[in-house]
């Protein structure tokens, strides 16, 4: 159970390499911070196999408005 907690949270945390690099006028630490807002919300759901996109696709969302700020 834990090398899965592992596995999924450096799957997100590459999540944040991603968004950084697609968006880089918004501050990686506040992408970091959205993609960390995102992962919590997903806390103690029962199917882990898709949280890392799940993640993504909703983090994704709040950079994209972001960077037009």
């Amino acid at each position: 159970m834990e090398q899965k907690k592992a596995t999924e949270q450096h799957a997100v945390a590459e999540v944040v390499d991603r968004l950084a690099e697609k968006y880089p006028g918004v501050d990686r630490d506040e992408i970091a911070r959205i993609v960390a807002d995102e992962y919590a919300g997903l806390e103690g759901k029962p199917v882990r196999d898709f949280v890392p996109v799940l993640v993504e696709k909703s983090a994704k969302k709040r950079v994209k408005q972001a960077a037009k700020a």
